[in-house]
């Protein structure tokens, strides 16, 4: 019977021991291996934030974010949302292969005067999912 709890006993610390190692890696960071490598789009953005600075009323502005494909799959842009009806985007539709370049086009639509910043969100098969590029200035008379 004391040879029962002993097994019983090591058993235990075994599962202790193993719950702990698994939570450290959770902790650490450490992601666990396999063979298989993902294979990923990346934007490589030229800049994800533009200013227009002052621009008059009434004047559509448009500002081209570039970017390059740094990943290892064709890049895949599936739908891109302006913050508001101001704000229109157009963007490559085609998928963009590994190092290869590809553009959001925004313009905004300059009717009321005054500061402004707009988002458009971006979302396309990457690690992140999605990306969001600002675009702001003042609308002067």
């Amino acid at each position: 019977m004391l040879t029962m709890k002993k097994i019983a006993l090591s058993f235990s610390m075994c599962a202790f021991v193993l719950t702990l190692f698994a939570q450290q890696q959770l902790a650490t960071g450490a992601k666990p291996t396999n063979s298989v490598s993902a294979e990923l789009a990346k934007f490589n953005w030229d800049q994800t934030t533009f200013d227009f600075g002052q621009i008059k009323v009434n004047n559509p502005v448009t500002h081209e974010f570039a970017f390059i494909n740094d990943g290892n799959a064709p890049l895949v842009i599936t739908s891109v949302q302006a913050s508001c009806g101001c704000t229109v985007a157009k963007y490559s539709k085609d998928p963009i292969t590994p190092g290869s370049a590809g553009s959001v086009n925004a313009t905004f639509d300059a009717a009321r005067v005054g500061m402004f910043t707009k988002t458009i969100t971006v979302n396309a098969n990457t690690e992140e999912g999605t990306m969001q590029l600002v675009i702001k200035g003042e609308v002067v008379q």
